[in-house]
């Protein structure tokens, strides 16, 4: 089993847990962290929607809780005709913990991949060489 595989079965497997009364849509996120061990994330809604969580940043708080900040690859997995992409603020949460050059894979239930790198997700990111002011 590759480990893009390793990763997909992750996502599905945490995307079953996903908590949507209201969008019913399930979205899993799996990432590798520099050690190589797997976090995970489902999206999480509350009444007050829009205000939950999405896949990626809950797998990111996981990865971050745990004390690391190295994200070397991510999948993110939904039940959709085509892989969904990340939404802006995880593109930026994305792009806070993997170098540019890190594979993001899209995928759906359906078998459709699509597979990015950070640099594509977000083109002309802001980050932390902007706030040096020497």
């Amino acid at each position: 089993m590759s480990l893009c595989d390793t990763l997909y079965d992750a996502a599905c497997a945490v995307r079953e847990n996903a908590y949507v009364p209201y969008s019913r849509f399930q979205v899993g996120a799996a990432l590798r962290a520099a050690s190589g061990k797997i976090y995970v994330g489902c999206n999480v809604e509350n009444v007050a929607y829009p205000e939950g969580t999405c896949a990626e940043a809950g797998a990111i708080a996981a990865m971050v809780a745990a004390g690391e900040t190295v994200i070397t690859e991510m999948l993110v997995v939904a039940d959709s005709p085509t892989p969904v992409p990340p939404c802006g603020g995880c593109r930026q949460k994305i792009a806070e913990f993997a170098a540019a050059d890190v594979q993001v894979t899209l995928a759906g239930l359906n078998g459709a991949r699509q597979v990015m790198r950070v640099e594509d997700l977000l083109p002309g990111a802001f980050g932390a060489g902007h706030m040096d002011r020497a």
